[in-house]
């Protein structure tokens, strides 16, 4: 299939340094899938469980209402990969390793691009929709019932909904309840065998269509026949052994009654469940125009980029505001609970969803289903893998390389000019597991590079991990413990040494903070950089034009080896500038285009320091200020850049202006 990575080569990948805590594993491989209620051991203490309390968890729930454990299982896996995540809700408000949804106790109090002042295309070639606005959050009682299931289950199990929030042993049983009844509502018999639950388990999802039920019953049997094994973030060993024969009964799901919906025309693996939702593009008031531009790209010009964003508003409030030709745009949308994707702009168009009309023009934009004030939420394993297969499909279809200086975060693309530069946005932030992500798609941040490697590859263990944040609830309070693919960065070796600075963001010179939205200071996950020092257990990187530190011990890496190309200023220029787009000389623009002024961001590239190379960018513009492409140009110039990972985003410099040479092995 286009886009997909053999399984085999992506087990290869992803057993990699995922450490000391899969060691666990060896020695609970073979034990039963179900732990015999007879056999148990002494009671854990309250303090500390039982490394294996979970896996008796789900055999007593799956006992209980007569669940294949295997089918629990797997349900679980996919929504939760078995984490409690310490009571804290998944972006959807699903809690729990069952994923259960309440979705009325935290709505958010605005939509993604919801800031009426914010300019998501990037570019003042044409005016704004005066009329854009943010849609309201849905009341609790319209909300539908894929995101109120945790109701569902405690009216099931006579558990409250508290229980059902913090207690993991009540969370299981309510996801096997809720198996159960969809087995009885079905008229399907609560057999033993896993074969005969395929549309129970469809149903689990909450999917309203056929495809997108089929995509998460194959999903679930997909993990129940390779099997899974893990530590959990509570430190539970839990094994689910593998079943390759299981061949379930899939004739079954015409017992849910769904429907179809429209997919003609959608650019998507056929891995996944993908609907066609289009934008509208029409004429507003005067010259305005909404909510995308025409384009016929890569003949046009080429796509480098694929930018990851999450919607901050539920699916349904997200729908209306792709709908609406006054708002902006992005190309996809993934649904939380079940993977389920919408496309919206064509990938030969141009969607506004970057903050940055150059990266806009060059990238195609997913938004992922979440509506929590608190960044600190999780995403669902469903969300992760059906993401994954459809960038592994885009980049195949576009020719975009799988690695980090093309495959960005909306919190990786960069200000225009120094007067964006603080409105940019910071999703998915650093609770995105960039590393599960790109071992979904048989991409694994591994070293390529000696320990003493010029250049490093960030990739701390992302379940270990957890730098505390603040700003996530409320302003100066910490967030949850969770786990981060971030690292952080200081002026000096030592944990009490201020944070970075980023005068982009604070001018006045201020150092950064923990603050969760603050990425004045931070590196992240498959991001490249040049090494500058090494001192003890430390290693330094150069960073917006600054020597930057952060713990890295051989003991516990936070970083790996890497070789790779790296630019460094020209010999004889003391500093060179650099850009947040990478446009044209003036000389370059014909009659009737505005020139671009290239106007350089408040940083300094000074001599001596070096930077991870990304893409080769040739200079263009693409001016598209009328509502009839046949107005629409693009500019291209003389000038070449280059992209380098210059702080947390990316940036462009001059190929004139730099000399480019290999890492040091």
């Amino acid at each position: 299939m286009r886009g997909s990575v053999p399984e085999s080569r992506r087990n290869a990948r992803t057993g990699r340094r995922r450490n000391h805590r899969t060691r666990v594993f060896g020695a609970v491989a073979s034990a039963a899938l179900l732990l015999p209620m007879a056999t148990a051991g002494p009671a854990a203490t309250a303090d500390k469980p039982a490394a294996d309390a979970l896996q008796r968890e789900f055999a007593q729930a799956a006992a209980r209402y007569h669940v294949p454990g295997s089918v629990l299982l797997a349900v679980s896996y996919l929504e939760s990969r078995w984490d409690s995540h310490g009571g804290a809700p998944s972006v959807t408000a699903g809690y729990g390793p069952m994923h259960l949804t309440d979705a009325a106790t935290a709505l958010a109090a605005a939509p993604h691009h919801s800031d009426p002042g914010e300019d998501a295309r990037g570019d003042l070639a044409r005016p704004r929709a005066a009329g854009r606005r943010a849609m309201d959050v849905p009341a609790p009682a319209a909300l539908p019932a894929r995101l109120r299931t945790l109701e569902r289950a405690a009216e099931l199990t006579g558990r409250s909904p508290e229980e059902l929030r913090a207690s993991t042993a009540a969370n299981l049983q309510g996801g096997a309840a809720l198996l159960a009844a969809e087995q009885k509502r079905l008229g399907l018999p609560p057999s033993g065998d896993a074969a005969d639950w395929y549309a129970a388990v469809a149903g689990y999802s909450g999917a309203t269509d056929a495809a997108t039920a089929t995509t998460f019953a194959n999903d679930v049997f997909d993990v129940i026949r390779k099997g899974q094994r893990r530590t959990t973030d509570s430190g539970q060993a839990v094994v689910l052994p593998a079943a390759p024969r299981v061949a379930p009964h899939a004739e079954q799901l015409r017992r849910l009654g769904l429907g179809t919906l429209p997919s003609r025309g959608t650019e998507c693996p056929e891995s996944v469940a993908c609907e066609s939702i289009p934008a509208p593009y029409q004429r507003l008031e005067g010259k305005d125009y909404g909510n995308h531009d025409l384009a016929d790209r890569p003949t046009s010009q080429r796509v480098d980029f694929i930018v990851i964003h999450d919607t901050e508003g539920t699916w349904e409030t997200t729908i209306k505001l792709i709908k609406d030709p006054a708002y902006v745009s992005w190309n996809y949308t993934v649904r939380s609970g079940d993977g389920h994707i919408a496309q919206h702009v064509p990938t030969k168009d141009v969607a506004w969803h970057a903050g940055n009309w150059y990266v806009n023009a060059k990238s195609v934009g997913i938004e992922h289903e979440g509506f929590l004030a608190q960044p600190d939420a999780w995403y669902t394993e469903e969300m992760y893998r059906t993401s994954a297969r459809l960038v592994e499909y885009l980049a195949d279809k576009l020719d975009i390389p799988l690695d980090r200086q093309h495959i960005l975060g909306h919190d990786n693309v960069p200000g225009t000019v120094p007067s964006t530069i603080r409105g940019m946005h910071t999703d998915p932030g650093p609770y995105w597991d960039w590393a599960h992500y790109f071992d979904l798609m048989g991409q694994s941040f591994e070293a390529t590079g000696s320990p003493l490697s010029g250049m490093v590859t960030i990739a701390p263990d992302y379940e270990d991990h957890q730098p505390v944040y603040t700003g996530c609830a409320k302003p100066g309070e910490k967030c949850s413990p969770h786990g981060s693919g971030a690292v952080r960065l200081h002026t000096a070796p030592r944990e009490d040494a201020p944070l970075i600075q980023d005068i982009g963001l604070r001018p006045d010179g201020s150092p950064s903070t923990i603050d969760v939205n603050d990425t004045g200071a931070r590196a992240s996950t498959g991001q490249q950089f040049a090494v500058a020092e090494r001192q003890g257990g430390w290693t330094a990187i150069w960073y917006l034009g600054q020597k930057a530190w952060f713990r890295n011990p051989w003991w516990d890496p936070t970083a790996v080896g890497a070789h790779g190309r790296l630019i460094t200023p020209r010999e004889g220029l003391a500093e060179i500038p650099v850009y947040g787009r990478a446009y044209p000389e003036k000389e370059a623009y014909p009659a009737g285009i505005p020139v671009q002024t290239v106007t350089p961001l408040p940083y300094k590239l000074l001599a001596g320091q070096s930077y991870a190379m990304g893409a080769t960018s040739p200079s263009e513009y693409l001016w598209a200020a009328t509502f009839e492409p046949s107005g629409h140009r693009i500019v291209r110039g003389k000038d070449v850049y280059y992209e380098i990972q210059f702080g947390h985003r990316v940036a462009f410099v001059k190929a004139t202006d730099v000399e480019v040479r290999s890492s040091r092995w």
